[in-house]
């Protein structure tokens, strides 16, 4: 009989090999970040369908499931064999079995690019200003642009005075066109520390004359100074000119062949499209405004500096080649530089024209086929509840449940849906919801079979009840599962207490020891 686990030396193994390695919490995110392996990829069991075939799209790669002694990760292991999974196992002893065996344990989310950039700061020495240092700068009207690394809905709940959004990816492109005196000196922040290290080593690495640095600590240390930060902001980099882009094309290329990124052709991709022995990524890394207006079929939008962030997220198989895109010459070749040092097998596709970008619009999540369930409208749905008799399940993330959801509506976790129920009045019959419909469409045929009662699906979801101008709650008014669906960062929000920001700072100077002691992460420094 053919066994049913893997063992924590089975995974370090494969792991050492290079060989690809799909480790899986099947956990809420919360839970997860408490503790996990290195490259374990969290996709939890209430989104498993909706997530598993961009993350993991080669059927019979080598998955090994885990969870801490839920029962979890024997439901994903059905789930997935249905699914057209073979080659699905479980982790011997789950979490405590890794702990057990001598496995190193991290806490937070998307620890491998947090690791490495502290990797980063400490072989290369990143160049980095104090927040009182940075301030003064700017108070005394030095010479001096503030280049905010995060996404543009990051920076625009709160941001460094003066500062203009240019995520990640975008720096080497754009950091000229923003500062074109050379004496004009730079600063890169972002919330903590991974994308300001990052950005400002991009940018030291690519030559650029300025003097450039961190913001040490990013906004959180910008805050434990005392120091005010700006709401709303929208100034956004601008359109380069055709020499900032030859001389930014330029210096990515040596970037990237000092990182030894590898090069391919449209010919090499698709013959790799259709490689069953390997698992390839094809992932766009310019604006996803760029990516809707024309993207290659089949490529994902991942707009670079976030890719690098959260590399876990997008590619969940450790070991997998890896193929970037984009229309310039700089983005792709500067994400992966970043992407072969963090260990991965990566490729600029070099020879595109275009004509092949052919397909537009976003991207879209490839799903198994939709259950089908009865759907009413908004307008049912509150004659309905006029009449009593309905309860509403709402499957969204807790936090936009927090933020509107429709009154009297119970916000329920898919994979804690038999405990939910038990604090939910017995109904009639069941109406269930999300921001789409889509995640609450799979909870369907659960919900039927735990209740025996009938079960609609609201037609495009809490949007439509939005959209019809119905009467809407907010808070969390009825709340049947505990909000552990996301893993609150210390540094999000206008109200984190110094005391998690601090302690954030001091987890993160420490990553480079953990990373040491776990011995597998496969990471170089240029």
């Amino acid at each position: 009989m053919t066994t049913r686990t893997r063992s924590f030396a089975d995974i370090r193994t494969a792991l050492l090999a290079r060989e690809e390695v799909a480790l899986v919490d099947v956990r809420e995110e919360a839970p997860f970040a408490e503790a996990h392996p290195l490259f374990a990829a969290n996709i939890p069991l209430s989104k498993l369908e909706l997530e598993v075939f961009s993350r993991i799209p080669r059927r019979d790669t080598a998955i090994t499931l885990y969870d801490n002694g839920e029962g979890l990760a024997h439901i994903a292991f059905e789930r997935l064999s249905s699914l057209g999974y073979s080659d699905v196992k479980l982790l011997e002893g789950g979490l405590q079995g890794w702990r057990d065996a001598g496995g190193e344990l991290f806490i937070d989310v998307n620890v491998p690019s947090k690791a490495f950039g502290e990797l980063v700061e400490h072989h290369r020495h990143t160049p980095s200003l104090a927040a009182e240092d940075v301030k003064q700068l700017l108070d005394s009207k030095a010479d001096v642009v503030v280049l905010d690394a995060r996404r543009f809905d990051e920076y625009q709940t709160m941001s460094i005075p003066t500062g203009v959004s240019v995520p990640g990816a975008e720096l080497v492109l754009r950091a000229r066109e923003l500062a074109p005196d050379p004496k004009t000196r730079i600063i890169v922040n972002c919330a903590g520390r991974t994308r300001s290290i990052i950005g400002t080593q991009s940018l030291v690495n690519a030559g650029l004359p300025n003097p450039i640095s961190a913001l040490r600590n990013g906004t959180i240390g910008w805050l434990l100074a005392g120091q005010t930060l700006d709401h709303g902001q929208a100034r956004r980099f601008p359109v380069v000119s055709d020499k900032t882009l030859e001389t930014a094309r330029a210096d990515a290329r040596k970037v990237a062949d000092s990182a030894r990124v590898k090069r391919a052709t449209r010919a090499d991709l698709q013959a790799w499209q259709t490689d069953s022995k390997r698992t390839t990524y094809l992932f766009d890394v310019r604006t996803p405004e760029e990516f809707e207006a024309g993207h290659l079929p089949g490529a994902r939008s991942t707009p670079g500096g976030q890719l690098v962030q959260e590399t876990d997220h997008y590619a969940s198989v450790r070991g997998a080649r890896i193929a970037l895109v984009d229309d310039d010459g700089v983005r792709a070749n500067m994400s992966a530089s970043w992407l072969a040092q963090l260990g991965w097998e990566v490729f600029v596709i070099d020879d595109l024209k275009p004509r092949d970008f052919t397909e537009t619009g976003p991207w879209n999540a490839p799903a198994p086929t939709p259950w089908q369930v009865e759907e009413i409208s908004a307008e049912t749905l509150r004659q309905w509840q006029q009449h009593g008799g309905v309860a509403v399940l709402d499957f969204t993330a807790s936090a936009n449940y927090v933020k509107q959801h429709i009154p009297g509506a119970w916000w329920t976790l898919r994979a804690d849906l038999s405990n939910a129920l038990r604090k939910i009045p017995a109904a009639e019959r069941y109406v269930l919801t999300c921001g789409s419909s889509k995640l609450a469409r799979l909870a369907a045929p659960e919900v039927e079979a735990l209740t025996g009662k009938p079960v609609f699906l609201l037609n495009d979801g809490t949007a439509s009840w939005v959209a019809a101008g119905f009467e809407l709650e907010t808070g969390e008014t009825h709340l049947a599962s505990p909000r552990i669906d996301r893993y609150r960062r210390p540094y999000e929000g206008t109200d984190a207490p110094r005391e998690a920001m601090q302690a954030y700072l001091d987890w993160e100077f420490g990553l480079v020891e953990q990373l040491g002691r776990d011995g597998t992460h496969g990471f170089y420094v240029i």
